[in-house]
């Protein structure tokens, strides 16, 4: 709770958990919407536009990276927070299914600009290294919690109202976020050696390739999306057609996954306070690994309950957050000040560039062939992921005894690459 008292955190937190809502509401309106559009082919639309948001991810934020040391970085949130608030303002508006398309495109555009720009932002703000690690993990509770309430609220919402009035609640908050950020003292970005627009998007994108232990976050990025994309994309079909389970015991299920993430994020930092980053998030990978693997066999046997899938759905949820919540603490400690928007960047490109890989293979295949295959697929992505970051990031990376990473360096002026960088 200390971190609460340093005003400008207290602010953007708010202003992160405000958007985060307004996010999810956005999500469940947006597929009723598609089903007033498309009806049978609700599930084509929804798919397709989860395909366009994940294409922006990966290529917006680079850019974005690129090009906001040349912008008042909270000129620059306070913008995207508008962009995001007029365009699901207009949603409701459309009559065509390429229309969603379209806006969609430019809402997930804008948000993959806000996401690093606002998580390179805590470091600047938060210099301590304990209280930026819980402050991580403060992000990582209020994502789960978004996940967890926003469908809540949403059936609230529309036991009074029609589903196009919460895009105006979803606007509303975009414009309520954009006002805290306003009121934030947010620092500039710091000057980077990189003159060029398009050396400053690849150089985080460089940075990760040649630091052992950002090679291993790659991997484990697969790691957590194969896993995780069982969860998203598969919990519909699962519940309903292989349990005969209700449309709310389709949000009990995934409530079980978020549960097993939040108390697993709550519980992380003082765990970082003894154990090396790199053995938590090794046994994130372990533990995903186990759970993809049991879910294949489970759907395989023919042994599929109620309670198997619940606690399935709640390690997956558990491994997850041990692999995402000490991940901004390893970006911190590889790079120098001054390229840390960039690596922020570079990792939300690479983490959903692995969600772009396997959401169509839980998708399409699980469609065409089951879950069995299906799941048999991811488990084996796992697996690999895990491997690769095993082999990737070297057990006595760093020097650092209780965080498995050496302590950054000091910057001389104008620098911008660390010593700890170097060795890595």
């Amino acid at each position: 709770m200390r971190l609460f008292a340093v005003r400008d955190y207290r602010r953007l937190f708010g202003a992160q958990v405000i958007a985060l809502f307004g996010t999810g509401l956005t999500t469940v309106a947006l597929g009723l919407l598609a089903y007033d559009l498309a009806g049978p082919r609700a599930g084509v639309v929804l798919s397709t536009a989860l395909t366009v948001k994940m294409v922006m991810y990966v290529l917006i934020a680079p850019l974005a990276a690129a090009y906001v040391g040349r912008l008042p970085r909270r000129t620059f949130l306070f913008g995207l927070d508008a962009v995001r608030g007029m365009v699901v303002l207009a949603l409701p508006l459309v009559t065509e299914v390429w229309h969603i398309y379209a806006l969609i495109g430019l809402l997930q555009a804008a948000s993959a600009a806000f996401t690093p720009t606002f998580q390179a932002v805590i470091p600047d703000i938060i210099t301590d290294e304990a209280a930026y690690t819980r402050a991580l993990s403060a992000s990582q509770v209020a994502s789960t919690m978004e996940s967890l309430l926003s469908p809540v609220l949403a059936a609230v919402a529309l036991t009074f109202l029609s589903f196009d009035r919460l895009f105006l609640g979803t606007s509303a908050g975009f414009l309520a976020s954009a006002l805290l950020v306003l009121s934030t003292r947010i620092p500039d970005a710091r000057p980077s050696d990189h003159t060029k627009a398009w050396d400053k998007a690849a150089a985080g994108i460089r940075t990760f390739l040649r630091t052992p232990r950002l090679r291993g976050v790659m991997a484990l990025n697969l790691v957590v999306a194969a896993a995780g994309s069982i969860v998203v994309v598969n919990t519909v079909n699962h519940v309903r057609d292989e349990l005969g389970g209700s449309q709310s015991d389709v949000a009990w299920m995934l409530a079980a996954s978020g549960t097993g993430t939040l108390l697993a994020a709550l519980v992380v930092p003082r765990v970082l306070d003894r154990i090396a980053a790199r053995t938590v998030m090794m046994t994130g990978a372990a533990v995903l690994v186990g759970g993809t693997t049991t879910a294949a066999t489970v759907t395989a046997t023919g042994l599929t309950t109620w309670t198997g899938t619940a606690i399935i759905w709640t390690v997956i949820g558990i491994g997850m957050a041990l692999i995402i919540t000490p991940t901004g603490k390893v970006l911190r400690a590889s790079v120098g000040r001054n390229a840390i928007p960039e690596a922020f960047a570079a990792q939300f490109s690479l983490s959903h560039l692995a969600w772009l890989i396997t959401y169509p293979v839980a998708g399409w295949l699980g469609t065409s062939v089951g879950f069995t295959l299906t799941w048999s697929v991811l488990a084996t992505l796992a697996g690999a992921g895990a491997i690769g970051a095993l082999l990737l990031w070297p057990r006595h990376d760093g020097q650092g005894a209780t965080t498995g990473l050496a302590t950054p360096a000091r910057h001389a002026p104008g620098s911008d690459r660390s010593t700890l960088t170097k060795a890595a």
